[in-house]
Order: C-alpha cells, then structure tokens, then sequence
C-alpha cells in the first residue's frame, strides 16, 4: 500500500489541503519550512502522486503534448525536444510526443495527444517551415516550434535563417574572402531566407555572388535526391574567375564539398574557404579540417516553448526569431 495525502497529514499535524498544496502546488498558504517538512515526510513515506485522480481534480495531468511532424526522424532536430524536456521537469512536469507522419492528419494525431490530458501542447516540426492549421485546431496549440502557424493564431518560435547567413558572409568577409558561391537547398524556406542573408550581406560590401546554385536536381530540397554538388564545383574550380568561398546550405552539402574541391586538387580552407548551416556534430566535427557552421537554436525553442506553454497569463499569438550561433572551426 502507498501513503496517501491524509498519511502525511495525519504524521504532519496538518490537514490534507495543506499536504495538497505543498506536493501539488495547491492554494493552501504554508511557510517554507511547513512545506519542507511535508516534503520530507511525504518521501519518508514513499508517496507517489496519484496522477490519474490528479488529472480528474484539476482537468489535466502534469505533461506537455507535442505533435512531431517528422521530429523524431532527425538526429539533430531532437534538441528541441531535448530542450523542451529539461525545462518542463525543472516545473516537474513531463513530455510525450506523438509523431506525424505516415499520411496521419493533425486533427487525428492532435485527438490523441489530447486523451492523455496534458497541460499544453506544442506543435514541432523536422525543419523549418510553413504550417496550415484548421483554425479550430489552433486553438489547441499553445506553441510552433521550428515552423510558423500560416494565419499566425499561434505564436510560433523560428531560427533567424536570414539574420544567420548574414553572419556567415560577414565572417567570410572578415576572413578576406570576396569571391563567394553558395550552394542551397532549393524549393525550403531556409534555404529561401538564407539566400535572402547572403546576397543583402554581399551587396552592402559592394560585391555580388559568384553564383548561386541548387544542391541538388530537384526543384525541391532533399537530402536523398541526386546531388548535383560535384558538378558544380568542378565548373567553379575550372572557371575563369575561381571562387575564394563556397557557402554551403547545410552540413550535408558541405561534406560533399568537401569531397569535390579534393577531387579537382583544391585545399581548404587554404584555396576555398567552406562556411556551412546546422552544426550537425556527426559531420562537422569528424571533416578534415573541421568545420564552421552556424549552430541552429533548437535547444533553446524547446526551452523556451516550455516556458511560453507552462506560462500563467497567455500573451498574444506572435512570431519569434531565434539567433544561430557562429561555430568556428578550422574550414575558413
């Protein structure tokens, strides 16, 4: 048999509102050393919440939802979850995720998360994009993480892809680079805004790219698509005018890079610098020479979605930009 609350109460000298608010954050008014002392009698006594009854008494249990579109598929992407996780248990609550994929709606995979009673939920996506929520769907939502909800009902937490190829080109240029190609991600909105960063970053100095190119064949960005990244740095590499950089839209495509600027005989970052996006630790750290990339701030959504969701007073529905941060190796 485990303890119950009028256990504590009953060993306390206290009564079972009391012994409520101390364990679960009740109204009950208590002096810290009163709800210190219920603390230790309640772990005395190997006290264990009860947190079906919980979930009847308040209407929710002490969880976060979240809907993960495609989340769980990438290595990298689950620092948001990783963020998410350790901030809600630092308010002792837990995170469970359901994942969308496999032609499920939302409705029916927002449904399910909603059977378990969770305090908030939280919609996450794999990369950055776009979503369309049914308006009476966003009303569940209580945050976007990595994606902006398209009618902007839902305040939504976004890395600053703009703001962070801008600060990859300037560091180039502080580098003495000034014959820059970037090779992107097409058909994605990253790759979209990075190009934004770069080419506003390369014409307040005065210069224009050497050319912008598409990573791979199709109109539409993926890492499994026929790459295209060969060619065009053998074409750079045999141009009149030879690039001195190469930015890269992702880890992914600078370790081809990497690969074909050694097949046409260049050094790096001695002949081409190669600056790059995500900071995925598995490629990055492992090229030779390493290489420096801007880290995306998935942690830190997840850490602060936490407190956007476990908030007392909702704000209004807003769109925040998070800032990647510089990763400097030895590429540039």
């Amino acid at each position: 048999m485990t303890a119950s609350l009028a256990d504590i109460a009953e060993r306390a000298g206290v009564s079972v509102k009391t012994v409520s608010g101390a364990l679960h954050g009740g109204s009950a008014r208590m002096s810290d050393v009163t709800r210190a002392r219920i603390k230790q009698i309640a772990e005395e006594l190997g006290y264990v919440t009860n947190l079906a009854a919980r979930g009847v008494r308040q209407g929710w249990l002490p969880l976060i939802g979240v809907v993960a579109d495609e989340l769980i598929t990438s290595p990298f992407a689950t620092e948001i979850i990783r963020g998410l996780d350790g901030a809600a248990r630092s308010a002792e609550m837990a995170v469970f995720a359901m994942n969308l994929s496999g032609g499920r709606s939302v409705a029916s995979v927002l449904e399910e998360v909603r059977r378990f009673r969770p305090r908030a939920i939280a919609y996450a996506a794999m990369y950055h994009k776009t979503v369309s929520l049914p308006p009476e769907l966003s009303k569940s939502v209580g945050v976007m993480i990595n994606c902006r909800e398209a009618g902007d009902r839902v305040t939504s937490l976004v890395p600053d892809e703009e703001e962070a190829a801008a600060e990859m080109t300037r560091y180039l240029l502080a580098a003495g680079r000034r014959r820059i190609a970037f090779i992107n991600l097409p058909g994605i909105l990253a790759g979209e805004l990075r190009e934004r960063g770069f080419r506003t970053t390369l014409a307040a100095a005065g210069l224009s790219p050497i050319a912008v190119l598409p990573a791979v064949r199709r109109a539409i960005y993926n890492d499994r698509a026929s790459s295209s990244v060969q060619l065009h740095v053998t074409a750079l590499m045999e141009a009149g005018e030879r690039p001195d950089a190469i930015l890269c839209g992702n880890d992914r495509v600078a370790m081809e890079v990497y690969s074909a600027l050694r097949r046409v005989g260049a050094s790096i970052p001695d002949d081409v610098a190669v600056g790059s996006f995500d900071n995925q630790i598995e490629i990055a750290s492992r090229l030779d020479p390493p290489l420096t990339t801007m880290a995306l701030p998935h942690r830190a959504m997840g850490r602060l979605a936490a407190g956007i969701l476990l908030a007392e007073e909702a704000g209004g529905p807003k769109l925040r930009k998070l800032p990647f941060q510089l990763v400097e190796r030895s590429s540039i």
